[in-house]
């Protein structure tokens, strides 16, 4: 690692755990490219029980979700977190309810991810992930306001996806006929929605979905996120301008 280099702490505010993981690895693995072997920026993770989430979310009490993110942020903050990211796409609609974003810097899922999009010229994006987050706003909104157009799966398709993602893969249990059923539905929104890409809008959709096995090019949002917050906590910083000495008379 480049001696004296300032490096900024990331905070991950965790709430399913294989979610979580892939986005702490994806960090200490890809940092190596930038710091030298085996080196990454301190990362302070924290988690609360993931089944308080998952109770709130199935009676849509995002005040209440929220107030879980801001417990979490303020361990983070206290411990000495510089930034924040939650790789969890679908709590983040709990940030229109509480300015955590104005608490402390946080980067946002859906926004890294849309501005990949965009970058790829992705137009009729396919949105995968629980129930919440495919019926929500969080990459709709996102997604809409740089002109891409996001496309969600059928109200059965959405069903069968969230139940897919809470019964196993947040458990890291994909099985083979979860990934047919989801490239099945993958397939069907390529052809019948005209989708050019998938956003992989579930943090462990990852876990079973990518590029080799998906007939459209994915949008890895654990990994993307993972890559902003590399980026995030590497970059120099900005140094003061010099003071300068007055015009003499």
């Amino acid at each position: 690692m480049h001696s004296g280099q300032h490096l900024k702490t990331i905070g991950i505010a965790a709430c399913s755990g294989p979610g979580a993981a892939l986005c702490y690895e994806t960090i200490t693995g890809e940092c190596s490219e930038i710091l030298g072997a085996h080196h990454h920026p301190e990362i302070i993770l924290h988690s609360l029980s993931f089944g308080e989430y998952c109770s709130l979310l199935i009676e849509s009490d995002w005040p209440a979700i929220a107030q879980l993110l801001s417990r979490t942020c303020d361990v983070l903050v206290a411990a000495g977190a510089d930034f924040i990211i939650c790789p969890d796409n679908t709590v983040h609609e709990a940030l229109d309810f509480r300015d955590l974003e104005n608490q402390v810097p946080w980067l946002h899922i859906a926004k890294t991810v849309s501005a990949e999009a965009r970058a790829r010229n992705f137009k009729r994006l396919a949105v995968l992930g629980t129930k919440y987050l495919m019926e929500g706003p969080v990459y709709r909104d996102h997604l809409l306001s740089i002109g891409l157009q996001p496309v969600m799966p059928k109200i059965e398709e959405r069903n069968r996806i969230n139940s897919i993602i809470f019964d196993r893969l947040v458990f890291n249990r994909g099985t083979k006929k979860d990934l047919f059923e989801l490239l099945s539905i993958i397939e069907r929104m390529q052809i019948e929605d005209q989708c050019d890409s998938v956003v992989l809008g579930c943090t462990e959709l990852p876990l079973i979905l990518n590029d080799q096995v998906c007939p459209l090019p994915t949008l890895d949002s654990t990994r993307l996120l993972a890559r902003a917050a590399i980026q995030q906590a590497t970059a120099p910083a900005l140094k003061p301008a010099p003071l300068t000495s007055p015009p003499q008379c």
